[in-house]
Formats: C-alpha cells, sequence, structure tokens
C-alpha cells in the first residue's frame, strides 16, 4: 500500500493542478467578458474577438520598445486604444449588420478575421513575440509546496473585478438598463428613447477595452503570434456557453471550469490538457446546454 507521505504528495499534486487551472481560469475569463457582453447579451457574433485582442498584444509588444513605461504600465495606452478599435467596429461594421439574425454579423467579423490575420501577418510575420521579461511576470510565492505566479494572482483578481463592475453596470446603470432593452426589442427600446446604434457602440468599446487588459497580460504570460486568435477565439466561447449566455458571472465560472479541466488534464498527460477542457465543454453542452448559471425566464 502507498505510504501516508506518498498519498500526501500525491493529493498536493491535484490540489497544485486545481489551483493552477484556477490562475488560468483568471486568463480565460478576461478572454470571455467581452464575448459574455457582445454575444451573450447584444446576440453578436464577432468571429474576430480573437484577433482583435492578438492585434492589441502585437502593438503592446511593438510599444514597449518605445514608450518608457514598464509592462504593466503599458495597459495605460492599450487599453485607450482597444476602446477606439472597439468603437470604430461597432459603429462602421457591426452596427450595419447587426439585427434578430446573427447571420450577416458572423459573416461580417469572420471576414474581419481575416484581413486582420493578414495584416498581422504582414507587418509582424508569423515570428511570436512576447513582452520584455519583467520581475512582476517570473515572481511567485509558495504556499506550502505549491508555487504560485505573483503574474497569474493579479491576472485572476483582475478579472474578479472586471467582472463584478461589468456586472454592477449592467444591473444598476442607466446604460445598462438601456443596453438590455436594445438587445431585447431594438424598435422598443428606440420608442422610449433608446439609441440602439449608439449604445451598442458603447458596449462595443466596453468588451474590445477588455481585450486590452487580456492583451497586455496575455503577451506578458507567454508568446503570442497572428494566428494565435482563433484558439483565443474558442476559450472565450466555450467560457461563455460553459457557464450560460447573458449572464457575466457565469462566463467567469465557465473560465474557471474550462482553466481547471485543462490543468487536470495537463497533469495526467502532457497531451491531454486543450483535449480536456474541449471534453468539459461538450459535456455541458450535452447536459446542460443552457449553461450552468442561465438566467431563468
Amino acid at each position: 500500500m502507498p505510504s501516508r507521505r506518498l498519498i500526501l504528495e500525491r493529493l498536493m499534486q491535484w490540489l497544485d493542478a486545481v489551483i493552477q487551472g484556477v490562475l488560468l481560469g483568471g486568463m480565460y475569463a478576461q478572454y470571455a467578458l467581452g464575448m459574455a457582453l457582445m454575444f451573450g447579451v447584444m446576440r453578436i457574433v464577432n468571429i474576430a474577438h480573437g484577433d482583435v485582442m492578438i492585434l492589441l498584444s502585437l502593438i503592446a509588444v511593438s510599444l514597449a520598445g518605445v514608450l518608457p513605461f514598464g509592462n504593466l504600465g503599458l495597459i495605460v495606452v492599450i487599453v485607450p486604444i482597444a476602446v477606439v478599435i472597439g468603437w470604430i467596429l461597432q459603429k462602421f461594421i457591426l452596427n450595419k449588420v447587426v439585427g434578430a439574425d446573427p447571420l450577416p454579423s458572423l459573416i461580417a467579423t469572420f471576414g474581419l478575421s481575416i484581413a486582420l490575420q493578414n495584416f498581422m501577418l504582414e507587418l509582424w510575420s508569423a515570428d511570436t513575440r512576447s513582452l520584455p521579461n519583467s520581475d512582476i511576470a517570473s515572481a511567485s510565492f509558495q504556499i506550502g509546496s505549491i508555487y504560485v505566479g505573483l503574474l497569474p494572482v493579479i491576472v485572476l483578481i483582475t478579472a474578479l473585478v472586471l467582472t463584478g463592475g461589468l456586472d454592477a453596470v449592467l444591473r444598476f446603470s442607466r446604460f445598462g438598463r438601456g443596453l438590455r432593452a436594445a438587445a431585447a426589442d431594438t424598435e422598443a427600446a428606440a420608442m422610449t428613447g433608446v439609441d440602439p446604434k449608439r449604445i451598442y457602440a458603447i458596449a462595443t468599446a466596453i468588451a474590445v477595452g477588455i481585450l486590452g487588459l487580456a492583451a497586455v497580460f496575455a503577451a506578458l504570460r507567454a508568446t503570442v503570434s497572428p494566428s494565435d486568435g482563433s484558439a483565443q477565439l474558442i476559450y472565450a466561447f466555450e467560457a461563455v456557453i460553459i457557464g450560460g449566455m447573458g449572464s457575466v458571472w457565469g462566463a467567469f465560472l465557465g473560465a474557471m471550469v474550462l482553466g481547471v479541466a485543462q490543468a487536470i488534464g495537463l497533469r495526467i498527460d502532457p497531451g491531454l490538457g486543450i483535449l480536456f477542457g474541449h471534453l468539459v465543454f461538450l459535456a455541458v453542452l450535452a447536459t446542460r446546454p443552457e449553461g450552468i448559471m442561465a438566467r431563468k425566464k
């Protein structure tokens, strides 16, 4: 029989996998929040979601060698750029195709995704890039026998704050009520004084602004390349579906589930990490297609 010490070591290994999965989920939550707002609330299918984030990451990497800011200081520059990109995206592209049928927005953003990938390949080539290594990216602290990275903890805390803030805005602000009204019935909302196109442009600016934060953290944690957008889109989409469309906290929970599933799969076998996440997504889709935290109607 295994000794008590061996059993304890194995338990700590699995606990470490869960902790690392939750920290990874913090990164996925930042990918998913913008998707939860656009897809879950506004019913806009943005296929270019991941490509926009990679574009912002590559902009951050390029600016890191020019601007006299630290890596985290780049957030002050990248987030406003992201907000402007989001507003332009909705104002001049998505507002022309938004409607009850999600197919036009899907087609438009699919074309945008292809254009962005080719633009990034032309400008930055296919090479992988990352932000210069910094103390915060390599710092860690120890809990028992488990080492926890400082940057992933910061990412998780940021995701929690963003989720709580976005949920509060959607629930209690005039903007949130207007957005929900426009998403439910555009014509009825317009009759009550809501400008759907304006409010959608603001909402998309917020969604892409959140991606600006995620873009800096992603370039700090790992390398990025122009072809990475599709993977980020899938993670965001799976997190939203697992959690339940229309629920911001559901997207956060879905990101946690996805991160933990990948970490446990990685612990079982290095080649199973991503696959386990997809299998959990399919299991939720088969057993509870409305999502874990779907709103009751």
